[in-house]
């Protein structure tokens, strides 16, 4: 069955402070569905995008580490879960209470899986 990335994204500048009670009770209802339904395989919250390490190889094969997000944007990635679903519409109604639920823009993408090369299996 395919599995989808279901993420929810906060301003940079997001005041977990603003939460209420009720976003709290909400969010962990919506997961306890999840769990229920037997959708859920893993989820969780990230730290704020200012404490992200950034990695990028250099020209010459180093590689260069960056305090901060790789991405810069005014809205980074603050949960995120991983369902498994029939398909994309069913991975985009657990997304529709999702984002109710967080109060917050979500993005859904399907994980690519590629089967690993011969000689990686074979070891």
């Amino acid at each position: 069955m395919p599995q989808y990335l279901v993420t929810f994204h906060l301003p940079d500048k997001y005041e977990p402070s603003l939460e209420d009670e009720a976003m709290h009770r909400d969010f962990h209802a919506f997961n306890r569905q999840m769990m229920s339904a037997g959708v859920r395989i893993f989820g969780g919250g990230l730290s704020p995008a200012s404490n992200a390490k950034s990695l990028r190889k250099r020209p010459d094969g180093e590689v260069l580490l960056t305090d901060g997000p790789y991405l810069k944007a005014h809205e980074h990635v603050s949960r995120f879960s991983i369902l498994e679903c029939a398909d994309m519409d069913e991975a985009l109604a657990w997304a529709r209470k999702g984002a109710i639920a967080c109060r917050a823009p979500g993005e859904v993408r399907e994980i690519f899986q590629r089967p690993a090369p011969k000689e990686a299996t074979e070891r």
